[in-house]
């Protein structure tokens, strides 16, 4: 019967090849390559696996060159063969892990691309990236289903792999991404959270900890609903992971060009809400939005700590106004406090001005004329005040997607809505850190160890734990 599917396959393949109709051919060798792995025929599963995601990349770079809303159905067409692709080079005694990676990669880029209906996203491997900081640890973390992947390159460029039983992680990650996304969180006791995060850390962290240098920057490219877990959070029992590391995460291993950001660029374009605004009716806000009320101060400490800025708060704050600044002026951050929301769903993902709340595409349109075709490119986004969508897993995708459509080198943005007090603190902390030249990761975990090292804030991550960086790390 196995034979006969294989005949019956393998004709209509070789048509499909000899016209090159990719869109055909992909399905076909999907289906070879999953007979051929049962038979236990690795190389020849590999070789259909590795051609039917040739395939489907070219299917998805003519869809999204002809049109960016045309969707590919890649949650059920692609992800399934990208996933038992790097599931088969994995079970070999001898791993490519170099392959796995660029696997890996592609997948990661191919999840961004269809969210944001776009063309190609112009982001550098980091494998590509020349004169990384010696302390640099890259860090994989990938779901295969019954497994979980981890592939490290250490600080000397070597490559190392550990593999994890799902079933010994799923429900530790799941029981805490439940707490962090509860509307208790800021009430609930450190040691719930940490009997989770140590959990994680003893099965993902722990063992891979010879690779890893004593202190320095990790780099995480995270997979799946491991993108909404603050890592910096992990713990080893003695202390958080981010007492040691500054911590970036990047996608899919790809990221716009590292550069520094030097004292003469700390120039800002700072927008807030702290009143109640028009938008906060909008259908598509966030529910419950509020005004915030420390957003002027917050406005204010940034002013202080950056080199020359303009502030948009309030009625200051529409999308004309904000359009305007970014369009006559050049600015290397972008600073923005006010209601936010990410999501996987491209049409939740949004941001509130004062006149109008603003979605993902939108920011997009509102930015891309100043910025992605220029040299002068946002280094760093700052986003103040925001949220993931709660229940949403996969919502950092939006993180990631606000980050491309602005072009931004670097973005900051928070997992959850954090008290307004402790979040000025840290803004402030982070930008004093900036000032002083450290690196941007270095400087928000900076800021985030003045939490922890203040009383008012020391046993409760809420505070510290949900600051995200993506993108450069330097």
């Amino acid at each position: 019967m196995i034979f006969n599917s294989l005949r019956l396959l393998k004709h209509p393949l070789r048509l499909a090849q000899s016209i090159r109709a990719s869109d055909i051919a992909y399905k076909w060798q999907q289906q070879l390559g999953q007979i051929y792995e049962k038979q236990g025929k690795t190389e020849l599963a590999l070789k259909n696996y590795d051609a039917a995601i040739a395939n489907m990349a070219q299917v998805r770079d003519s869809l999204l060159s002809t049109n960016g809303d045309l969707q590919f159905s890649f949650q059920d067409e692609m992800e399934p063969t990208y996933r038992n692709y790097m599931r088969l080079l994995l079970a070999s005694p001898n791993p490519d892990l170099k392959r796995v990676i660029q696997i890996n990669e592609g997948l990661q880029i191919a999840r961004l691309e269809n969210f944001l209906r776009c063309g190609k996203i112009d982001l550098v491997a980091l494998n590509q990236l020349q004169n990384l900081n010696s302390a640099l640890a890259v860090i994989h973390i990938i779901d295969l289903g019954n497994t979980i992947e981890l592939i490290i390159q250490s600080t000397d460029g070597s490559f190392h792999h550990h593999s994890v039983n799902s079933k010994k992680v799923r429900a530790n990650v799941d029981h805490l991404l439940e707490t962090l996304q509860d509307e208790e969180l800021s009430s609930t006791d450190e040691r719930v959270i940490i009997s989770y995060s140590q959990a994680i850390y003893e099965k993902l962290i722990a063992p891979i900890k010879t690779y890893l240098p004593p202190s320095g920057t990790l780099i995480f490219i995270l997979d799946k609903s491991f993108q909404s877990l603050p890592m910096g959070l992990l713990y080893d029992g003695k202390d958080y992971l981010i007492k040691h590391f500054s911590i970036a995460e990047t996608l899919g291993s790809r990221v716009r060009q590292p550069k520094s950001l030097h004292k003469d660029q700390l120039k800002a374009l700072i927008a807030g809400l702290s009143k109640d605004s028009p938008s906060f009716t909008d259908p598509n806000a966030p529910q419950g939005s509020k005004p915030l009320l420390q957003t002027a101060q917050e406005v204010k400490d940034v002013e202080k700590q950056t080199k020359s800025s303009t502030a948009l708060l309030d009625d200051k704050f529409t999308i004309k106004r904000f359009e305007e600044e970014l369009s006559q002026n050049n600015f290397p951050i972008v600073h923005i406090s006010t209601h936010a929301q990410f999501s996987s769903d491209p049409f939740k993902t949004v941001l509130l001005a004062y006149d109008k709340v603003i979605n993902i595409k939108d920011f997009g349109s509102l930015i891309k004329g100043t910025t992605q075709n220029s040299q002068d490119a946002i280094e760093l986004l700052v986003l103040s005040a925001c949220q993931t969508a709660k229940g949403n897993k996969h919502s950092v995708l939006g993180i990631a997607g606000i980050a491309v459509q602005a072009g931004a080198r670097s973005t900051v943005a928070t997992l959850w809505q954090v008290d307004a007090d402790s979040t000025a603190q840290v803004m402030r902390e982070f930008y004093k850190g900036l000032k002083n030249g450290e690196t941007k990761a270095e400087a928000l975990r900076l800021a985030q160890l003045s939490l922890l090292s203040d009383p008012k804030y020391k046993n409760k991550p809420y505070h510290w734990a949900p600051f995200l960086l993506v993108g450069s790390w330097l």
